[in-house]
């Protein structure tokens, strides 16, 4: 203390007479604005934009079967079964699930957090929905990886794990709660890969199950956000899949996907492999169904090449692997922690292309990743030219939050559109079909899908190579013999040269007094019965029409 005042005598002797004035001292700073001022602008802005939306209709007592839910989906495979799971749950439930997102009571939207446009589409829509005076449920990997987004807050999220939880979630929210279930899911105390396969679904296609065989993943890839909600690689028992492959074929399906963030690692938390389960599912598969593999990444798929090779030619599995490669650049790959370099991965694109003919090898490219220079991305167009993939997908590279290549140094996004450019024009440039078939040549098909336009079915040849054919007859879930009649960049035109008595049926549906109609580009189930009605309806109408027509027109000749 007697230190102090020997230097000190009045704590006023630290301000002199020189010193500037607080006036003066904070005059330079006249552009900053205090961060809780633009908290409470931020807040008050909320409010204003909330007040103006129309109020939503709160249901003191649920009854369910009395609302509507529409419900959309963004992203891969594993979030379309996911929606699906949850559809089966709500429609069993008593829910309608509809496709008038106006007229629904609640709108439950399942997101994609990979890349920005995707999360913005998602947000548009919320916003949407509040405009409309819509109850909403989030879902998908979106909420799950950040929960506390400022546009989230407020809403109910059912998290990737809880899906079998999702009607709690709706009944709630059309109540008027806020319900957010986010944990991992567990049975007795261990972690699982999600809810039970053995739920109840409403697919999207009728002829095509989507089975999750894992959750999560094993790499730690740095711009991607997928891991924060997908946490790390629990796979499902083989006994469990299997056994739902087996149902699902009895239930009319003739086509299985297998999903999941990444299927190669499938099976290493629980002492067993991808091959090992893949011999186990041909055995359940019918003649004249198909299983089609998911996405693998490189460093998954090179100690199983062999088995894998036999696996991709058997005759009940399309000759189709999606093998992320991301650049062709090892220096590239190598900031990007994709633990495998651009040699693994021609390794396994030439044994494959060696041992398994005709096969489709499907590739992902990531443009403009901060450290790519021109020479790496070089290294990829040469990449691509060698292999002339026929499914490349290319994509901008997106700084997703609070991954560590957001932190990056980003290139100059008219750089990275250039390089997108000119790797699209690559792509362009080749047609992988031309020099492989000529007009003449003969396949055989499973048809299971309606193209985009409307006006063909849509089948798949044993390379999982797209076969547009003419809807005079239903060829839904059919296998056909056809004639290649003309051929495009992206699939080939075909006739069918087989008599419909040597058609192979390949679902079980009509076997259950059902049939399957076209709806748009959609496609349902009817019974036959109902089908026949509607038949008879339509001959009555048109009957009762043209009696009118003729009606008028002799009362008319009479007047005259």
């Amino acid at each position: 203390m007697a230190a102090c005042t020997e230097i000190i005598d009045d704590i006023e002797d630290l301000i002199q007479s020189q010193d500037i004035t607080p006036k003066e001292r904070y005059a330079n700073k006249s552009n900053v604005t205090v961060r809780a001022r633009r908290i409470k602008k931020a807040i008050e802005a909320k409010e204003k934009d909330a007040a103006s939306f129309p109020e939503k209709h709160v249901l003191e007592s649920v009854i369910p079967g009395t609302q509507s839910i529409y419900l959309k989906t963004w992203g891969c495979a594993h979030n379309n079964s996911d929606s699906e799971y949850m559809a089966g749950q709500l429609a069993s439930y008593g829910y309608n699930i509809t496709t008038d997102r106006s007229n629904a009571d609640l709108w439950l939207l399942n997101s994609c957090t990979v890349k920005n446009p995707s999360e913005d589409t998602f947000r548009n829509e919320i916003q949407a929905a509040g405009k409309m005076g819509k109850h909403v449920v989030l879902a998908g990997c979106v909420p799950q990886a950040a929960p506390k987004s400022d546009y989230m807050q407020g809403f109910s999220i059912v998290g990737v794990h809880q899906i079998d939880r999702v009607t709690e979630v709706v009944e709630e929210t059309l109540k008027g709660y806020s319900v957010r279930l986010l944990q991992a899911k567990k049975v007795n105390g261990k972690k699982v890969a999600g809810p039970q396969l053995a739920l109840p679904k409403v697919r999207k296609n009728p002829l095509i199950e989507i089975i999750p065989i894992n959750s999560g993943c094993l790499n730690a890839c740095t711009y991607c956000k997928t891991k924060f909600a997908r946490a790390d690689l629990v796979s499902y028992p083989v006994e469990e899949i299997v056994q739902r492959a087996a149902h699902v074929f009895t239930d009319g399906v003739c086509e299985i996907w297998l999903t999941s963030e990444d299927t190669g690692t499938y099976g290493r938390d629980i002492g067993t492999s991808l091959p090992e389960l893949l011999w186990q599912l041909i055995d359940v598969i019918p003649d004249g169904c198909m299983l089609r593999l998911g996405m693998t990444n490189p460093p998954y798929i090179l100690e199983h090449l062999e088995e894998m090779a036999k696996i991709l030619a058997h005759p009940k599995v399309y000759g189709f692997l999606h093998v992320p490669v991301q650049s062709g650049s090892d220096a590239v790959l190598a900031e990007m922690k994709r633990e495998y370099c651009r040699s693994d991965f021609e390794q396994i694109a030439d044994f494959l292309m060696q041992k398994v003919p005709g096969i489709t090898i499907a590739t992902d490219i990531i443009c403009g990743f901060p450290t790519e220079t021109e020479e790496d991305f070089e290294h990829t167009m040469t990449l691509c030219d060698k292999y002339k993939f026929p499914s490349l997908f290319i994509n901008q590279f997106y700084p997703r939050p609070g991954t560590p290549a957001a932190k990056m140094q980003r290139i100059p996004a008219d750089q990275v559109k250039v390089r997108t450019k000119r790797l699209t024009d690559l792509f362009y440039s080749y047609e992988p079909y031309v020099g492989k078939y000529v007009p003449g040549d003969r396949q055989k098909v499973l048809v299971t899908e309606i193209s985009h336009d409307k006006k063909h079915y849509v089948g798949h040849n044993k390379c999982y190579e797209q076969v547009l054919l003419p809807m005079d007859k239903n060829l839904l879930g059919k296998l056909v013999e056809v004639e290649i009649v003309g051929i495009t960049k992206f699939s080939m035109h075909a006739k069918v040269v087989q008599e419909e008595k040597d058609w192979i049926k390949c679902t079980t549906l009509e076997n259950k007094g059902q049939a399957l109609e076209v709806d748009g580009n959609a496609i349902k189930i009817v019974n036959k019965d109902e089908q026949k009605t509607n038949s008879y309806t339509v001959v009555l109408l048109f009957a009762f029409v043209s009696c009118a027509i003729a009606l008028v027109c002799r009362y008319i000749m009479i007047s005259l």
